[in-house]
């Protein structure tokens, strides 16, 4: 994999991003499991049959020893940018947000994993966090949830949505399962409110208005996906998923 005149475009705690050209390349940590790197790439894979507009995936292999992905370089700025940039289009851009969330929800993917497999091992590894009682709370809400097999991001936020002349993008496809849309929904939500609650707030209501699903509906996943946050253990996290994964009964 060809890394000259490379440009390092993001820094993460098990990777970097660099731009090569057309190119960007995900060099992996050399403790970041090889299944990890494959499967993120395979993920990808299947999500690009699906039609959506993402970048392509061209080759995964080693440099310096690393594992690396090599994907198409999509020129543009974050979504997440623009509405730093624009304040004023703030609701422009969450309606296109959740218009690209909707059309990856229509979409169907087979062979993806599913989403309720990979959320009970979240809450399994949770045992040094969370007891045995709060790990059953979570596996009868989540088991109660309908089963659905539509394409979920995973980590849908505006950081993963770029806008170029081509039109949006939507990138990181590393979560991807296939599963019930509102939980897809209720982490996108749970991202938000991370970062900014009032966003958190419009995002849910214009996402439920538009989906025409109720907002009770989706707040019943919120402990479920803030205990598949706190799986990251990031300290900043921790006290504020806590609060969520308490929530037992929403008003």
């Amino acid at each position: 994999m060809n890394l000259d005149n490379k440009k390092l475009i993001a820094e993460r705690p098990h990777k970097m991003v660099y731009q090569c050209g057309d190119t960007v390349v995900k060099v992996f940590a050399e403790s970041h499991p090889k299944a990890d790197v494959f499967n993120e790439a395979l993920n990808h894979a299947r999500v690009e049959e699906t039609g959506l507009n993402i970048p392509k995936v061209l080759e995964v292999s080693k440099t310096d020893g690393k594992w690396a992905i090599a994907m198409e370089y999509i020129e543009g700025e974050t979504m997440a940018e623009l509405m730093k940039k624009n304040p004023d289009k703030v609701d422009d851009y969450m309606e296109q947000f959740v218009d690209l969330q909707l059309m990856i929800h229509s979409k169907k993917s087979p062979l993806l994993g599913k989403l309720k497999d990979k959320l009970i091992r979240q809450i399994d590894s949770l045992a040094g966090e969370l007891d045995a009682t709060a790990r059953y709370e979570l596996h009868t809400r989540l088991d109660g949830m309908p089963k659905h097999t539509k394409v979920c991001h995973g980590d849908f936020n505006p950081s993963n949505v770029i806008i170029s002349k081509k039109g949006a993008y939507v990138i990181d496809w590393s979560h991807a399962t296939q599963g019930n849309a509102s939980g897809d929904a209720a982490m996108t939500y749970l991202l938000f409110a991370l970062e900014s609650e009032e966003l958190a707030e419009k995002y849910m209501t214009l996402f439920c208005k538009k989906s025409d699903t109720a907002k009770q509906y989706v707040q019943q996943w919120l402990p479920i996906v803030a205990a598949a946050q706190m799986t990251k253990r990031k300290d900043s996290e921790k006290e504020f998923l806590s609060k969520w994964i308490d929530v037992i009964e929403f008003q």
